[in-house]
């Protein structure tokens, strides 16, 4: 997987590695990197996205690709960073990578396929270009 450039905007967010993210190889196992993705995700949407605001929307995970490159460690402090990619009718491209804060290791890299959901009809709904601006942050 080639993973483009971080745009100018990008939301990141720090984390420690606990000892319940730890599996029997005494590294991170590979599913909590998946939560970390959709966490990340997550984090950046309630700051786009105030209370009060982001009930009009529901997002729903259609793919994950995730590459593993090193593990990751018990009390290591990780970075996440987040963008968009691109953005198609009800699609939107996202881009998370996990490096050591410490060093910038990269440590795992992803992309998401997610999909906007109508709140009513739990339908797809078109991604309107103001969620989009928000999502990108200032120019």
């Amino acid at each position: 997987m080639e993973m483009p450039a971080p745009p100018a905007f990008r939301f990141s967010r720090l984390l420690t590695v606990q000892p319940e993210d730890i599996d029997e190889l005494d590294h991170v196992n590979n599913v909590q990197y998946v939560r970390w993705v959709q966490d990340t995700a997550g984090a950046h949407w309630l700051t786009a996205y105030p209370a009060g605001e982001r009930e009009h929307y529901i997002w729903v995970v259609r793919e994950h690709r995730v590459q593993y490159r090193h593990p990751a460690l018990l009390g290591e402090q990780l970075r996440c960073t987040t963008w968009i990619g691109e953005v198609r009718g009800a699609q939107c491209q996202r881009f998370v990578r996990i490096e050591r804060a410490e060093d910038s290791k990269l440590l795992c890299e992803a992309e998401t396929q997610w999909v906007l959901l109508d709140p009513t009809t739990k339908r797809p709904a078109r991604i309107e270009p103001d969620v989009v601006v928000r999502l990108r942050g200032p120019v």
